[in-house]
């Protein structure tokens, strides 16, 4: 006699409401094609990784006004150069069976092939602001992650220690250029002269 063992199904939570959503296919079985449709579909932040879909929290007012201050800086540098910077939600591919959604985003190169219109292929830079509920998701897994797709810098902005850490890739993996505290300036090793005020983004 056969016996099955049923893998329980993801639920997502809404923050506000509190209503859930049994998004039914048990988890390690998702596929990229369903997680594209349903993300499609979803106001929420989700990503992917082989079978697994994880649901974002909702961003706090805090962490909105960190991405906007950011986005601000760096739109004004890379649009009259001719690049192209975005925010969540849009996704990113780290490989055919992984999604990211990165808080920011940006190509130097508008016209660079990575950026497509469902979701980009990769970027130049990517910013996540560290979530409180789950820390080594943006400082350790995300780490992995975006140096597996070849991602040349990421920036870790933390606010649970008002933190900014710069990392560029050197090899395979990351390697930190600068861990910049209150009162300092984060760098860019990417982009020449960008620079942010520590002070200015945590009190954003």
């Amino acid at each position: 006699m056969t016996s099955t063992v049923e893998t329980p199904s993801i639920r997502i939570i809404w923050p506000k409401t509190g209503a859930e959503l049994d998004l039914g296919a048990p988890q390690g079985l998702w596929t990229a094609e369903q997680y594209l449709t349903l993300t499609d579909q979803a106001n929420q932040l989700i990503e992917f990784t082989n079978g697994v879909i994880e649901a974002l929290p909702m961003p706090t007012r805090k962490h909105q006004a960190m991405i906007a201050y950011l986005y601000r800086k760096l739109f004004a540098l890379l649009e009259p150069i001719g690049g192209i910077v975005l925010f969540a939600a849009l996704r990113m591919q780290i490989h055919p069976n992984k999604y990211r959604e990165p808080g920011l985003l940006l190509l130097l190169e508008a016209r660079d092939p990575r950026n497509q219109e469902a979701y980009w292929l990769g970027a130049d830079l990517v910013v996540e602001i560290v979530s409180p509920d789950d820390p080594e998701r943006d400082t350790v897994l995300k780490r992995a992650d975006y140096a597996e797709a070849g991602i040349p810098e990421y920036w870790i902005v933390n606010p649970l220690d008002e933190t900014i850490t710069v990392l560029t890739l050197d090899g395979p993996a990351y390697a930190e250029h600068g861990l910049f505290r209150r009162g300092q300036r984060a760098g860019s090793r990417l982009l020449p002269g960008f620079g942010v005020a520590t002070d200015d983004l945590f009190d954003a």
